[in-house]
C-alpha cells in the first residue's frame, strides 16, 4: 500500500462499492449460508497472544473493543461508516440499547445488511444505505458516535471524510475508527492491495494532525497491529484454502488471503479514537 499523501489517485468510491459488490457475493458464493447469519468483514482482535479465541469470536472481540469507546447507550444514534454486511451494527445495537445507521458504497452489502436487520428483528433499531462517506446524506449534529472499522483506507480523502463525520457528529460525541499504516517501505509484493483494492495507507505520526484538521479533538491512538495482524492473516489464509480461491483471482486473494500478496509485516494497524469539541 502507497502512503495516500504520495500515491497518483485515491479510490473511486464507484470502483469500490462494485469491487465489493463482487466480493459479497463471491463470500456468499463461497460461504454459503454461513453469510445468511452475518459475518464480519474486518480483522480479529486477541487480547494476549495465547488466547484460544476462533477467528470469528475474535472479530466479535474487536467489535466490542470499539463498541467500548463509542460511549453510547440506548437512546443513541450512532453511523457505522462502511458497514459490510452489517453484522457489527446488529452486535453493538444489541449490546448498547443504540440505534444504528450503516452506510456502504456497496450496493450488494447495504442488502445484505438490511436483510440481517430483519432476521434479526432489529429492523426498527438498525438501518442501512447505499451512501458516500464523502458525502454523508445527514443533517448537522445528527448522531452521538460515529464507527468507522477499516473503511478508512479506501476513502479518497480521509480529511474529507473525518470533517464529515465532524458536521454529523453531535458536539462532544465521539468517531471512533480502525485505519491501517505502512511499517516499512514498501516492496513490489505490496502493489496489489493499492492497485486491485484501492487501498492506502497513513503515516502513524500524521493521525493527531489529521484530526484536528477536521476539526476534532485527538483522545486516543493505540497501534494494536500484534493483537490483530498476523493471527488475522493466517486464519484468512487457512479459510482461503478451504475456499480453493483460483490463484490469478487477484482481488479475491487480496480480499480473502492478504497475505499472499503482501508481506504481513508491511501493515500497521491503528485504533484511532477522536471527538467533536463539546463547545462546538
Amino acid at each position: 500500500m502507497d502512503d495516500q499523501m504520495t500515491a497518483p489517485a485515491g479510490p473511486v468510491p464507484e470502483e469500490v462499492g462494485q469491487l465489493y459488490d463482487r466480493m459479497t457475493l463471491l463470500a456468499a458464493d463461497l460461504l454459503g449460508d454461513d453469510t445468511g447469519h452475518g459475518y464480519n468483514a474486518h480483522l480479529g482482535y486477541w487480547d494476549a497472544p495465547h488466547s484460544d479465541l476462533t477467528y470469528d469470536e475474535a472479530t466479535d472481540r474487536l467489535t466490542d473493543v470499539l463498541a467500548g469507546r463509542l460511549r453510547i447507550g440506548a437512546g443513541s444514534r450512532l453511523l457505522d461508516v462502511g458497514c459490510g454486511v452489517g453484522a457489527p451494527a446488529v452486535r453493538i445495537a444489541r449490546l448498547t440499547g443504540a440505534e444504528v445507521t450503516g452506510i456502504a458504497v456497496s450496493r450488494e452489502q447495504v442488502a445484505r445488511a438490511d436483510a440481517l436487520a430483519h432476521t434479526t428483528g432489529l429492523r426498527g433499531q438498525v438501518s442501512f444505505r447505499q451512501a458516500d462517506a464523502m458525502d454523508l446524506p445527514f443533517d448537522d449534529a445528527s448522531f452521538d458516535a460515529v464507527l468507522a472499522i477499516e473503511s478508512m483506507p479506501h476513502m479518497p480523502d480521509r480529511g474529507r471524510v473525518l470533517r464529515e463525520m465532524r458536521r454529523v457528529l453531535r458536539p462532544g460525541g465521539r468517531t471512533v475508527l480502525t485505519d491501517f499504516h505502512r511499517r516499512r517501505s514498501p516492496t513490489p509484493t505490496a502493489h496489489p492491495l493499492r492497485r486491485v483494492m484501492g487501498s492506502t495507507t497513513v503515516p502513524v505520526d500524521d493521525y493527531p494532525a489529521i484530526l484536528r484538521a477536521a476539526g476534532l479533538e485527538f483522545v486516543e491512538m493505540l497501534d494494536i497491529t500484534d493483537e490483530t495482524v498476523p493471527r488475522s492473516f493466517a486464519a484468512l489464509a487457512e479459510q482461503a484454502k478451504r475456499m480453493r480461491l483460483e490463484a490469478e483471482d487477484i482481488a479475491a486473494q487480496c480480499y480473502f488471503n492478504p497475505q499472499s500478496v503482501i508481506d504481513v509485516d508491511l501493515l500497521g494497524y491503528l485504533l484511532v479514537v477522536a471527538r467533536r469539541p463539546r463547545h462546538d
